[in-house]
């Protein structure tokens, strides 16, 4: 016995000596447009026609040259797609080994995008072309709202920067990640624009990931959910609540909006909360929630829940999010 357990000490020594696995290296983050990789020009959305009923398709780059295309009958989210998720098809392609375009293959055809992102092709099963899609970029109705005279300017980029400890991305002046408003509000609509960075090589959280917290209570979710399904903990998500009614999550490195309205919370006299939190959120000018109830606070929501007004909280989740024209109007 004594033997044994010296051999298992012996290996047990040997393993805790080992030099500990080297950590993968964090994804690279993009924030510019202009500096990002050969992937990111064909990653966006196409719109087209066949036999006058138009399609979108959503590409988005997953690293190393590979992509996903999304199909979706009617056209984009948000812009003639009916919300039927059993007609949406996802293809997966690649860019050949020195190529520029890239190359899908589905059971029923091939899609062809060329490399400076401004049209696919797609081709049937015999390789005969029977569509051609075109770059849609599109851009939120609300980008550069302004504020009504009643509002409360939290940031302009002009010299109003109501966000203590904040600091300001100069090449694009914008707001950084992880910051909290010195004013607070109960009920009030806000209007913000904010910009997700391009993060090829992650996934799930760690892609994009910050978010919008109301009182510093209740969260809007924040992340490069482009082209995926649109759950609760994807952009526009109410986390474990209410996934939104449509994903309307565009490219990173394209600026977005929420506009919301939130009604706050009701208790009685003896500090008892009798009526919930509600929020409508339209997502680049599409509703997403409507009277949403919320039940209680976001799990990792830095305030509790009680009968006082909250500050707007802009959450710093180790991923490079923008944020400008932050404006709030109570009501």
């Amino acid at each position: 016995m004594r033997l044994i357990l010296t051999a298992l000490f012996a290996v047990t020594l040997v393993q805790a000596q080992q030099p500990a696995a080297p950590k993968p290296p964090k994804p690279k983050a993009y924030t510019d447009p202009a500096q990002t990789d050969a992937d990111f020009p064909i990653q966006g959305e196409y719109t087209g026609q066949l036999d006058d009923k138009t399609f979108g398709v959503q590409i988005w780059a997953q690293g190393g040259g590979k992509f996903e295309a999304v199909s979706f009958p009617g056209g984009l989210p948000g812009a003639g797609w009916d919300g039927d998720r059993e007609k949406v098809t996802r293809t997966v392609g690649e860019r050949a080994e020195g190529g520029k375009a890239a190359h899908f293959t589905a059971k029923d055809g091939s899609i062809e995008a060329d490399a400076d992102g401004q049209s696919i092709l797609v081709n049937n099963a015999d390789g005969v072309r029977v569509m051609e899609l075109n770059r849609s970029d599109r851009s939120s109705p609300t980008l550069g709202a302004l504020p009504p005279e009643n509002a409360v300017v939290l940031f302009d980029g002009k010299g109003v920067n109501r966000f203590p400890k904040s600091r300001v991305d100069e090449t694009i002046g914008a707001l950084e990640q992880g910051i909290t408003s010195e004013d607070t509000f109960g009920d009030c609509s806000l209007h913000v624009e904010f910009l997700l960075p391009y993060m090829p090589d992650a996934r799930g959280q760690g892609r994009g990931n910050s978010g919008l917290y109301l009182q510093g209570r209740y969260e809007v979710q924040m992340l490069d959910s482009f082209a995926l399904e649109g759950k609760d903990n994807e952009c526009g998500g109410l986390y474990k609540i209410a996934a939104p009614k449509v994903n309307m999550c565009l490219p990173p490195l394209t600026w977005q909006t929420y506009d919301v309205d939130f009604t706050a919370a009701k208790y009685d006299g003896e500090g008892k909360k009798t009526v919930n939190a509600k929020i409508t959120v339209k997502h680049n000018g599409v509703t997403i929630h409507e009277n949403q109830e919320l039940p209680g606070t976001t799990t990792s929501a830095p305030k509790k829940e009680d009968n006082t007004p909250g500050p707007i909280y802009l959450q710093n989740h180790g991923n490079p999010v923008r944020y400008r024209n932050i404006w709030v109007v109570r009501r």
